[in-house]
């Protein structure tokens, strides 16, 4: 695993071509309690610092872009792509080869559950918190992947 101010780096037997990091607190634009790094827009933080945070994430993803979902704790998933909006509401997501999105998940007590077809060609990741897990979110996001669709 590599690690520097902000970002981990998973080293992780994936397929060529598929990349996953890692935000920490650290490296954004936050004040005291959501310092620094705080990618949350429902957590009471002032709006130009998210939106800073999350364009610095952004330049660390580019070419593509993290797509924030509203996570609701739920099973739904859905395929994003270049113009998908912020805010779509799903707990995971697929994402293809060339769609200029990043699958992006947030959490803070919940798990991160990466996801990736053996040709590289798809990636998903679902927000599995217990309500999520026990009520099939990771299944739905296997099969979506599968199908390439959300």
């Amino acid at each position: 695993m590599q690690r520097c101010d902000h970002w981990i780096v998973p080293e992780w037997a994936a397929p060529s071509g598929v990349k996953a990091v890692c935000s920490t607190r650290a490296g954004g634009f936050s004040r005291p309690p959501f310092d620094s790094l705080n990618l949350g827009d429902h957590v009471r933080d002032e709006p130009a610092h998210v939106r800073a945070n999350r364009e610095r994430l952004g330049e660390r993803l580019a070419p593509n872009r993290p797509v924030f979902l509203q996570q609701v704790h739920g099973t739904s998933v859905v395929r994003l792509d270049r113009t998908t909006a912020d805010g779509t509401q799903a707990d995971g997501c697929v994402t293809m080869a060339g769609s200029g999105a990043a699958a992006t998940i947030m959490v803070a007590d919940c798990l991160p559950v990466l996801f990736a077809l053996a040709s590289g060609e798809a990636v998903a990741a679902a927000h599995a918190g217990w309500r999520g897990l026990a009520n099939g979110v990771l299944e739905n996001t296997v099969e979506a992947l599968r199908r390439g669709t959300g």
